[in-house]
């Protein structure tokens, strides 16, 4: 028997191929379109088919295009929202003046593999990890991962390397991880949202590298938790910087997202991987709308407030059974304000 969660996760592949709601009339009140990051579509998409029963007279359409190019249509103004899991540096925002960051969830970035014969559990290190994407680890067996995992039998397999091959916030994530646990990946690779990859095969979206992976024997990658469970992909705990194996899960997820909570207060705009806590997963970071402060179409810009303050309160408790970390409260209440701020134009 399928649990929830299962059940939630396996309704979005056929959510996946457009956009929401797509058959919807000209006669409701408000279509409000966006596009961005994948990292969150499956939460995206349970919270705008949910809203439909608040508010039916409300379409949102979501195109989960990636982070790059979802910035790329609201700064071009074709959708009225973006959606990210890169925080907009000064220089985009200073190119979209009055965007507002409004941090939705929390999720967890997990090194998904297909290794013939290796089931779930296999345990990797931060340095292990750099240096698989540095091409320095070549095979399965090698001695830096069979150290970790002595109980397993590795196969003398060649490892395949996937990535993104689109600007990703979840690549900005993953990147910023590899930077802060590898001072060689730091400086010969770097983060962002694209890069210049040293080894690999690259695919657009989660949903491309998680097909990537399970098509492709001896192959690893990089993505949002909840497209690994939905792929029914291996992955395992990664050790933090305690020095503990944390397996991502919502607990561990939301334990790295609390500790950006009381820096949101200055700026919502922080990386929360490698954090410290004996149970805290290090693969975390939040993802974000962008919304204008100032609507030019002001039907809209109610319409969008409406969902986003029912998002910070309902929307928030369908987080966990798509394997997102909750929003901690006051991360929800400097969106409140953010979101009054939108209201008011003030």
């Amino acid at each position: 028997m399928l649990t929830k969660t299962k059940r939630n996760l396996l309704t979005i592949g056929a959510l996946a191929a457009g956009p929401l709601f797509a058959g919807a009339t000209a006669a409701q009140a408000a279509t409000i379109n966006g596009a961005g990051a994948t990292f969150p579509y499956p939460i995206y998409s349970k919270w705008f088919q949910a809203y439909r029963q608040v508010s039916p007279s409300t379409t949102l359409n979501y195109q989960p295009v990636g982070s790059g190019a979802g910035y790329a249509q609201y700064k071009a103004g074709t959708v009225f929202f973006g959606a990210s899991d890169a925080p907009l540096t000064n220089a985009e925002l200073a190119a979209v003046p009055g965007t507002v960051h409004i941090p939705t969830v929390a999720g967890a970035i997990v090194l998904a593999y297909n290794v013939p014969g290796i089931g779930p559990g296999l345990r990797l290190s931060g340095d292990t990890i750099a240096d698989i994407y540095l091409g320095k680890i070549k095979s399965w067996n090698d001695p830096r991962i069979q150290k970790l995992n002595p109980a397993l039998n590795l196969p003398a397999r060649n490892i395949t390397v996937a990535h993104r091959a689109d600007g990703s916030g979840t690549t900005y994530i993953f990147t910023h991880y590899l930077a802060a646990v590898s001072p060689a990946w730091k400086s010969r690779v770097g983060a962002g949202k694209s890069v210049s990859w040293p080894v690999g095969l690259g695919a657009n979206g989660n949903p491309g590298v998680a097909g990537l992976i399970r098509n492709s024997p001896g192959t690893i990658g990089y993505i949002e938790l909840a497209y690994a469970v939905q792929n029914r992909l291996s992955y395992g705990p990664v050790r933090n910087r305690a020095g503990n194996f944390v397996l991502a899960n919502t607990a561990s997820t939301q334990a790295a997202a609390s500790q950006g909570a009381a820096r949101m207060a200055k700026d919502v705009r922080v990386s929360v991987v490698n954090g410290g806590g004996r149970n805290t997963y290090p693969i975390v970071g939040f993802t974000y709308l962008l919304v204008p402060k100032k609507p030019k179409d002001t039907a809209r810009g109610r319409e969008m407030v409406s969902f986003l303050r029912w998002a910070m309160g309902p929307g928030q408790g369908m987080a966990e059974s798509l394997l997102y970390a909750p929003l901690p409260t006051s991360v929800i209440r400097i969106n409140e304000r953010a979101i009054a701020g939108i209201q008011s134009g003030r």
